[in-house]
């Protein structure tokens, strides 16, 4: 079998808030790159990418220029089809930018194109662990709500069964200590004790600053604080795990691997959160996830769970899923949500097939 063609498009996706339906700017939308990868025997692998922003246009250019130079090539040999693009171009404009988000378009096609050529799930092909895994509900409880919108919100999740949910503190403004602690704790009335809550940064604290707002509370039982500080301080994010009980993930804003040998060994995190657009494709992705694993440490996923629930349900250090169901309007069908869970689809590959209706409503 080999690569005989391509097709790469940019959409303009409607950044709705679907979970609890909370306001937004209306009319916004994210500029994604879709991509079709096609071979002589018939079989389509897609992909999408994102994170270009203002130059998602030079992305798409660098989706269709990595492609092209995959024609003619074995799509079964996915390592030597991703090292001829890193020797070829990554060597000099790598490893992170435009050129690791067209990149991780490539793999996720590649093993789009396997699973299909061999019949299978990507999540049986990467190991199979489990056939279902938590999932958690990520995006409607923004920092920009009003404390009262923030409990309207929660308690949508809880009615529609979600068991996991996502919060944000470093909240508008210059906030005093006292109103980051409050919307915490509103949020927690709301859902109970027994609800997983975790709490997103988003990078806006210094390491003395998440330490103590890290520890204001505690006593709310997060399940996790997300990049608490500046992604690449290693040192100041083990100052900040060291010193509070409440777990520290982090790793969404890491690009490629190897940065995470330094953030595993700096002791950084408790929990390793990798981007797979960042991180290179699902190639790259299983391999931070068993680096995580020699560490004894977790994984969990950043965005698209259409993509993600496979790779999380094929490790046995899974932890769960993030549920941003920014691409879902892309696709036929996506994984169903089963009491918190998400259930890994039975179909070849990604188990995804674009909505045609849907790319024709978004070309940009």
């Amino acid at each position: 079998m080999k690569i005989t063609g391509f097709e790469a498009m940019t959409l303009a996706v409607p950044e709705d808030e679907p979970l609890a339906n909370m306001p937004e700017e209306a009319g916004r939308t994210r500029p994604v790159v879709a991509l079709r990868l096609r071979t002589d025997a018939g079989i389509e692998g897609i992909a999408v990418t994102f994170y270009g922003g203002k130059m998602t246009g030079s992305l798409r250019v660098a989706v269709e220029e990595l492609a092209a130079l995959t024609i003619s090539e074995d799509p079964l040999r996915i390592e030597a089809v991703i090292a001829k693009l890193v020797n070829g171009t990554g060597d000099s404009c790598g490893p992170g930018g435009i050129f690791t988000l067209a990149l991780s378009a490539i793999d996720i096609a590649l093993w789009d194109i396997k699973g299909k050529a061999l019949e299978q799930p990507l999540w049986k092909l990467l190991g199979g662990h489990r056939d279902r895994v938590p999932t958690y509900a990520s995006g409607a409880l923004r920092r920009g709500l009003t404390d009262d919108q923030a409990q309207l919100a929660a308690q949508t999740l809880v009615d529609k069964g979600f068991t996991e949910m996502k919060t944000q503190m470093a909240l508008p403004g210059n906030p005093a200590p006292a109103d980051e602690e409050r919307r915490v704790r509103v949020i927690r009335d709301v859902i109970g004790p027994d609800i997983k809550l975790m709490c997103d940064i988003n990078q806006r604290w210094r390491p003395e600053q998440a330490i103590d707002l890290g520890h204001r509370v505690e006593d709310v039982g997060l399940f996790w604080l997300e990049d608490v500080t500046a992604h690449d301080d290693y040192q100041g994010l083990a100052r900040v795990t060291a010193a509070l009980k409440t777990p520290i993930a982090g790793g969404e804003y890491v690009w490629g691997i190897k940065p995470f040998r330094q953030m595993l060994e700096a002791r950084s995190v408790d929990i390793v959160m990798v981007d797979i657009l960042r991180a290179g494709g699902v190639t790259p992705w299983m391999k931070i996830a068993g680096m995580a694993e020699a560490f004894n440490l977790p994984i969990v996923s950043h965005v698209m769970p259409e993509i993600l629930v496979h790779l999380v349900a094929a490790c046995p250090n899974g932890l769960t899923v993030e549920y941003m169901p920014w691409m879902i309007p892309l696709y036929k069908e996506t994984p169903v949500i089963e009491d918190g869970h998400l259930v890994l689809p039975s179909g070849p590959g990604l188990g995804l097939e674009f909505d045609e209706k849907a790319l024709a409503g978004f070309r940009a």
